[in-house]
């Protein structure tokens, strides 16, 4: 896991989310040029953490899916956001946390 980039966790989190999308899907998705898209995901099958299959509807595509390894780095990504953001939780004031959540909101957006 350590030599996972933000990026790349990026995708997978992207790509979990659309559950199973197409190349030209995540793309757009992530307003994104489709070769970058492709060279990412390439890498991320390199690494066990995607695979490609190929779609039934239409031979020419083929659909993203993770693999267990791929589910389970996205399951300890999002444990880890959680973590973080008890730990914050608990250091606010109701009020302080209600402004911290409208700044990272402006921040992400």
């Amino acid at each position: 896991m350590q030599d996972l980039t933000a990026t790349q966790f990026n995708y997978l989190e992207i790509i979990g989310e659309l559950e199973n999308p197409t190349l030209t899907e995540l793309a757009a998705a992530m307003k994104l040029t489709k070769p970058s898209v492709t060279t990412a995901v390439d890498r991320l099958v390199l690494k066990g953490l995607v695979r490609k299959v190929q779609s039934d509807s239409d031979k020419r595509s083929s659909h993203l899916h993770l693999t267990e390894f791929g589910e389970q780095i996205n399951k300890r990504h999002d444990y880890a956001h959680d973590y973080v953001i008890d730990l914050i939780a608990k250091k606010l004031l109701q009020d302080e946390m209600k402004s911290f959540s409208l700044l990272l909101d402006k921040i992400t957006n």
